[in-house]
Order: structure tokens, then sequence, then C-alpha cells
């Protein structure tokens, strides 16, 4: 069967690329920067479903995009979490978290209003997140 993302999830951020296990997507949100991961395997829900060589593959891309976020946007705090709630596809968050921003310090979910990146506001920071994957990842390396 063939990966296919999950509606929501396509609906509510773009692609900013690919890592070896993981698809790379930005939320359109207005916070952040807000990006997921989302293993290319059908009907995964949980990360102990994955096998344990693609479980430490997907701390090594997690890992790899929080240092990504810190080292580019200089935040006083980075959320990662999986809750799968609305969308069972297993996907991981990684969220720059500000002082200043609308939910802080509390949890993004259920926080903000909901507001969107402008379409202009969106592509800069696409191409930017871009650039930063292109140039920081050593994965195609090793």
């Amino acid at each position: 069967m063939n990966f296919t993302l999950h509606p929501r999830l396509m609906a509510d951020t773009d692609l900013l690329g690919e890592l070896p296990l993981c698809q790379v997507l930005l939320s359109k949100e207005q916070v952040g920067p807000w990006i997921i991961l989302v293993p290319k395997i059908s009907d995964l829900k949980e990360i102990h479903h994955l096998p344990e060589h693609s479980q430490i593959e997907l701390i090594k891309e997690s890992s790899f995009v929080a240092q990504l976020l810190e080292e580019h946007f200089s935040p006083d705090k980075i959320n990662v979490g999986a809750l799968g709630n609305l969308v069972p596809q297993l996907h991981l968050h990684h969220i720059a978290r500000f002082t200043s921003d609308i939910a802080w310090p509390g949890p993004i979910w259920g926080n903000t209003d909901g507001t969107k990146r402008s379409i202009e506001q969106q592509q800069q920071l696409i191409q930017q997140l871009q650039d930063l994957l292109t140039t920081n990842n050593d994965f195609s390396r090793n």
C-alpha cells in the first residue's frame, strides 16, 4: 500500500521536503515555526509500532529538526509532541515557542486563534526552511 498523507495534514500544512523516514511539513498557522514529521509508512498510528531501526531514525530526524529550529530561530523553548487525537496518522510536532506567542506558557493546542500566515509569509518561511534543511542535512551523506 502506498503512503498517503492524512487529509487534515494536507489541508493544514505545506510540504518542505523529505528525510529518509519522514515527510517534513510546515504548519500554516501563524505560530512557531511549526514543523511536523510524518513517517512515510501506511496505516501507522504509534511510535512503538515502528521497527526499532525506524524508531531510532525517527528520533534522529526529530532531533535534527529541533536543533535546526533552535539554531536558526532562537526560541525560548521547543515543544515536541505526538498527540494524534484528531489525526490518527503518526506525526510528530516540533514547535518553536516564544514567550511572546499567543499561547505562552500554555500548550499550542486549543490556545490559539487559528490565524494562518499570509501566502507571502508562508512562502518566505518555506523557502528559508527548505534552504536550511538542504544546507544542514547530513542524512544523505551518512
